[in-house]
C-alpha cells in the first residue's frame, strides 16, 4: 500500500464527511514519486468542541506509523461540518516550497 492510501485508510477511523489526501511532494526538493510531503483535509463530526491543536494531535496520533516512516510534513486542515459548510468548503493552497535547492539568496 503507497503512503497515500495509508493516510487514507487511517483517517477512515474518523468518519469523515469529507476527506482530501493530497500528495504535494512534487512541490520540493525530492526525488521523483517521493511520498513524503501531504496536504490532508478532513471533516469530522469528531472535531466539535475540540480546539484546532488537539484536532491535529488527534490526526498526528492516527498517523504516526506515516509520520515516523518518511513522511516530512503534513498540511492538515481540520474542519467540523459545520465549519466546512461555513466556509463553502474552501482551503488555503499550499505555499510554494523554498527548501533546499528552491531556497531564494
Amino acid at each position: 500500500m503507497n503512503v497515500q492510501s495509508s493516510i487514507e485508510s487511517r483517517l477512515a477511523d474518523l468518519e469523515p464527511v469529507y476527506l482530501e489526501v493530497v500528495n504535494e511532494s512534487h512541490m520540493h526538493s525530492v526525488p521523483a514519486n517521493s511520498e513524503t510531503h501531504f496536504r490532508v483535509t478532513v471533516v469530522s463530526e469528531r472535531f466539535n468542541g475540540q480546539l484546532p491543536v488537539a484536532r491535529h494531535r488527534l490526526v498526528n496520533g492516527l498517523l504516526a506509523e506515516e509520520l515516523a516512516g518518511g513522511v516530512h510534513a503534513l498540511a492538515l486542515h481540520t474542519r467540523t461540518p459545520d465549519e466546512w459548510f461555513d466556509q463553502g468548503g474552501a482551503i488555503p493552497e499550499s505555499p510554494q516550497c523554498m527548501g533546499g535547492s528552491k531556497a531564494a539568496d
